[in-house]
């Protein structure tokens, strides 16, 4: 591939991605207002966050209990959120998918760490991840609320979850550009329901 034609896939690529966006305010922009709204009332009512995913949507967990534990943005000075990624904790990871499989890895940190009244929150691209799956299982038992970014048809998770955020695309990258939209959307919104 030449520069030229490097030059008019980027461009390609730049336009999927802005039609994706505006499809996505448009269809999904309510939803994640009520989306918002649960995430606060759980908060508001003193319970936390568990959030999950695998691979990129690891990351993406990572980064919105960053976002809710620290802050948004400098511009808003606001007490800190009680968010969990259940992704981040190299030992437990490590040690639950040895002696409970990697299927198992998020239901194990559910399992110890939910109460009823607080938050599963996963995200997956293809809504189909057992480990998920099971997370969501373990959550309602538990008497969680459960909540996901998913992407295409949004999978099994789909089926099992009370308020999915499905992002219609077969793309992951273009589904992972539009969670890391919709996380920064989400917690500004959240801000401004508790702190306005």
């Amino acid at each position: 591939m030449n520069q030229q034609e490097a030059q008019l896939e980027l461009q390609k690529q730049a336009s999927e991605s802005s039609v994706l966006r505006q499809a996505v305010v448009e269809q999904l922009g309510e939803r994640l207002f009520e989306f918002a709204a649960l995430v606060s009332g759980v908060i508001g009512s003193g319970g936390k966050l568990l959030i999950a995913g695998n691979g990129g949507s690891a990351a993406m967990a990572s980064h919105l209990a960053a976002e809710l534990v620290i802050r948004l943005t400098s511009e808003r000075s606001r007490q800190s959120l009680p968010a969990i990624a259940l992704t981040a904790d190299t030992a437990v990871l490590t040690a639950a998918g040895n002696d409970f499989g990697f299927e198992n890895i998020f239901a194990r940190q559910v399992e110890g760490l939910g109460n009823k009244g607080d938050m599963l929150i996963v995200m997956s691209t293809s809504g189909n991840s057992e480990n998920l799956i099971r997370a969501v299982k373990t959550a309602t038992q538990q008497n969680l609320i459960s909540v996901a970014l998913l992407g295409g048809d949004g999978g099994k998770l789909a089926k099992i979850l009370e308020r999915p955020l499905i992002i219609p695309h077969p793309s992951t990258q273009r589904i992972q550009e539009e969670h890391l939209f919709l996380i920064h959307q989400l917690v500004e919104m959240v801000e401004r329901d508790l702190f306005a």
